[in-house]
């Protein structure tokens, strides 16, 4: 029976059928455990890895490093790596909890994580549209206007932007902040547009910042990294200050972090009623940003918005409602269709005069809210190289690749 299945296995990897393949091999290997997975399904593994088109997340990468190294070295027996080394810590991390794993069991483990990962990716198997094209989006749409990481469409007046990354909960690489602050130049300047409109795609507003962001920085380049990172930082919240016409959030499900503080910039906010709002700046050993200093005590008083900054308390859409920040929430089975009524309505609105209104509403503090983004920005910098801030993501990362 067990050899039967294992050639049956190794028909369904030839024909590409990698999931039925790792069904197959894992009954196999309970059936009989003397049969495992060989060495030919550990190196076509290992190659088919290079032929994914969608980004599995660092999570899943660092899964893939502990369990290549158990299957390569055995238990981990590497000294580990200094509190500044972010990528160092991570790996080793994934590598030491997998303990006394046996090198059978992590090759195992391995192929059947490479065979589930490539059956979820069309791309691996057959030519598809690009990793990005969700809920939609044609590949030609996607890219318009130079945009990798939006869809950014002008209709009747309504410039969407739409945070384009689905599969990975619209999380905000330092590409996607660079795109966002040429879309709201872009659309404020262009005479054909009366409003503009910030969304995400699929089931998330957006995550919040993605990981890459971290694990790309070592212990050479982290102060400069951190410098680059406050200046990105603080031109992208200018470009909300600074935006001259009306700018509307539709907030499609959760938000997380600068997703949710940069509302407190926008002059309405619409609320899917399963979306949530979390800024968990304590627990990453950061501080606020995007003006919720100066705004969100304004927004929902002292008391109210300590809770959400300092204690991270994570907010319902009626909560958020009822706290100020969002102005109308709509049911999510509804709520682009409701949202897109209102944008199109307002775009019926003389536009020069709500431009000159929204000039002479933000007049009063824009000089303000620059000189919060400027203090909160250089706080966030010595925030991101402080010992506190290091241990706070690397435990984050722990977390995160365990799950």
């Amino acid at each position: 029976m067990a050899l039967a299945a294992t050639r049956l296995a190794t028909k369904f990897l030839r024909l590409g059928n990698y999931q039925g393949a790792s069904v197959l091999q894992r009954r196999c290997f309970h059936q009989t455990a003397v049969m495992g997975v060989t060495d030919a399904e550990f190196s076509a593994a290992k190659e088919r890895v290079g032929t994914l088109t969608q980004d599995p997340g660092n999570e899943v990468k660092l899964k893939m490093y502990g369990l290549f190294k158990q299957v390569a070295v055995g238990k981990c027996n590497a000294p580990k790596p200094g509190a500044f080394d972010f990528v160092g810590k991570a790996k080793w991390g994934a590598w030491n909890d997998l303990g006394d794993m046996s090198k059978e069991e992590a090759k195992e483990k391995y192929v059947d994580l490479v065979n589930d990962l490539v059956a979820k990716d069309p791309g691996a198997k057959a030519t598809s549209a690009p990793a990005g094209t969700q809920e939609g989006t044609s590949a030609a749409s996607s890219s318009t206007g130079g945009y990798e990481n939006l869809k950014v469409t002008i209709d009747k007046g309504v410039c969407t932007i739409m945070m384009n990354r689905p599969h990975k909960k619209n999380a905000i690489t330092r590409e996607t902040y660079e795109e966002i602050i040429k879309a709201l130049d872009s659309s404020g300047r262009d005479d054909s547009v009366v409003l503009s409109a910030l969304t995400g795609a699929g089931d998330f507003y957006s995550g919040g910042n993605d990981l890459n962001n971290f694990m790309s920085i070592t212990p050479d380049t982290m102060k400069q990294a951190a410098k680059d990172g406050g200046e990105l930082l603080e031109r992208f919240v200018a470009a909300f200050i600074d935006f001259p016409k009306p700018l509307v959030a539709a907030v499609n499900g959760p938000a997380v972090g600068i997703p949710v503080t940069s509302l407190g910039l926008c002059d309405v906010v619409y609320a899917s009623d399963r979306a949530t709002f979390h800024t968990p700046f304590s627990s990453l050993g950061q501080s606020p940003e995007a003006c919720s200093s100066y705004l969100f005590p304004k927004i929902m008083g002292q008391a109210k918005s300590n809770e959400v900054l300092l204690f991270g308390r994570k907010l319902t859409a009626q909560e958020a409602y009822d706290r100020g920040l969002v102005t109308e929430i709509f049911p999510d089975a509804t709520f682009r269709q409701d949202v897109q009524n209102k944008l199109d309505e307002f775009a019926t609105l003389p536009k020069q005069s709500m431009r000159l209104s929204k000039t002479l509403i933000r007049s009063a503090e824009r000089e303000k809210l620059h000189q919060v983004n400027k203090d909160e920005c250089e706080l966030l910098v010595e925030r991101w190289t402080s010992e506190e801030c290091i241990q706070a993501i690397m435990d984050f990362f722990a977390k995160k690749s365990k799950l």
